[in-house]
């Protein structure tokens, strides 16, 4: 008896469209991200069609020409569904799906899809289903029987996976209804959030983020770190070769020289990766993950030096950032996988800059000491003397500096002290000459 892996049978073959009208700075390379995007939401591309004109068909996208072409083709190959590289409208998708007889899928279709298959923790399952209804909600006329025919094959909230199942019902103000108390749970979840952040912030620990492309290699870098400075080792992250294995946020505190009195800990921040095209709707549901990036004193931009793409990688991530109200921190940039290009002596420094080969381990400490000398710059050493009745400013100090010395004198506790300069002013009648 021959079994069948459940996965294989999941795979959905797909035909890929592409339309170039001349605007796309690499129409090329989009539609190859377009082709890892179907891979990375479990489709197998059997065929990819591209089409050179001037203006997009309001109607169809494509010329009408074409979509026979498509429609011929798509029998050819046995494509079960039809995927196009951009966003198309609703009255496209309506269009298309009635002249193809196949459902028709978008950009922002698989990446919805790519989210649904990835999320674990509830609040990214919360935000992902958000999103997806916010994407179809417009599109409910004349897409029942588009949806009915993919079935339980993509995950998330809207397919009811069960054996069987051949259609959706959808209905507009359940819809709404359903968004309505996503929202609320995901605004106290926000919440919980800030009240973790203001903690951060009031401990005065310096908060680094590694923000990026998607699949450059920030969780291999947290999980490095975790490794060599990490509290427990027990924390690391997902770490796949894969676009999208990151959704959630995952905060960890980062203690260098965690066995010497000079230790300058750090909270490091692991962030979803940024896409060409990274849907609206996506940006909007996961907002209040994605702005923990505006919160960090230092962020850490990881490029796949390797991707023969990665500057315009960077495009996106500079782009991305500034609409986060973040485009203004701080940076260190971080050149991974470096070790794919034959370049030799890693890891190589210069100025805020590192090409390093995290899966190796090869930079880690380097991008360490880096790091502690962006985030300690505006910290001072200080000796105090602090009378006896004074405890609760040296628990402060204990809690919110990096005690270097302490002794226990007749006229109260001596300490000296790593601290944040506004700290040290703060208590400078208690200063004493180092």
């Amino acid at each position: 008896m021959n079994h069948v892996n459940k996965e294989e049978t999941d795979i959905t073959k797909v035909l890929l469209v592409g339309l170039d009208t001349g605007e796309e700075q690499d129409f090329d390379h989009s539609m190859e991200e377009l082709k890892s995007l179907a891979e990375a939401a479990r489709k197998q591309v059997v065929g990819v069609i591209v089409q050179r004109m001037q203006d997009v068909n309001k109607a169809f996208y494509i010329g009408t020409g074409k979509v026979e072409e498509v429609r011929e083709y798509a029998g050819e190959c046995q494509a079960e569904e039809i995927v196009f590289d951009n966003a198309l409208s609703p009255s496209q998708v309506r269009n298309l799906g009635r002249e193809l007889g196949l459902p028709v899928l978008d950009r922002t279709n698989l990446i919805l899809d790519i989210f649904a298959i990835r999320a674990k923790t509830r609040e990214a399952k919360l935000q992902v289903e958000t999103a997806r209804l916010q994407y179809f909600l417009p599109r409910l006329v004349g897409m029942r029987e588009n949806l009915s025919r993919q079935g339980g094959t993509t995950g998330g909230s809207l397919s009811n996976r069960g054996a069987g199942e051949t259609k959706l019902e959808l209905d507009r103000r359940k819809i709404e209804h359903r968004i309505s108390e996503l929202k609320k749970e995901l605004e106290d979840m926000a919440g919980a959030r800030e009240t973790m952040r203001k903690k951060r912030t009031q401990s005065k620990i310096p908060k680094v983020a590694l923000v990026g492309y998607t699949n450059a290699g920030k969780s291999t870098i947290l999980n490095r770190m975790v490794d060599l400075y990490g509290d427990n080792k027990e924390k690391k992250v997902m770490e796949k070769d894969m676009l999208f294995a990151t959704l959630d946020t995952s905060v960890r505190c980062i203690y260098p020289k965690a066995d010497t009195m000079e230790n300058m800990p750090f909270f490091l921040t692991d962030t979803v990766g940024f896409i060409h095209k990274l849907p609206h709707g996506l940006v909007k549901a996961f907002r209040s993950t994605l702005e923990e990036v505006k919160y960090a004193d230092l962020l850490i931009q990881v490029v796949d030096f390797s991707d023969e793409h990665h500057k315009q990688h960077m495009e996106v991530t500079a782009v991305t950032l500034k609409e986060l109200g973040a485009g203004d921190i701080p940076q260190i940039i971080v050149y991974n996988k470096a070790d794919k290009c034959a370049m030799e002596t890693l890891p190589r420094k210069r100025d805020r800059q590192i090409y390093m080969a995290a899966s190796e381990g090869c930079g880690i400490e380097e991008l360490t000491e880096m790091i502690k000398e962006c985030v300690y710059a505006g910290r001072v050493e200080a000796a105090l003397l602090l009378p006896y009745d004074k405890g609760g400013i040296v628990s402060y100090f204990m809690e919110n500096a990096t005690v270097l010395e302490q002794e226990y004198r007749e006229e109260g506790v001596w300490i000296k002290v790593s601290c944040h300069r506004s700290d040290a002013d703060k208590y400078a009648e208690y200063c004493q000459d180092i």
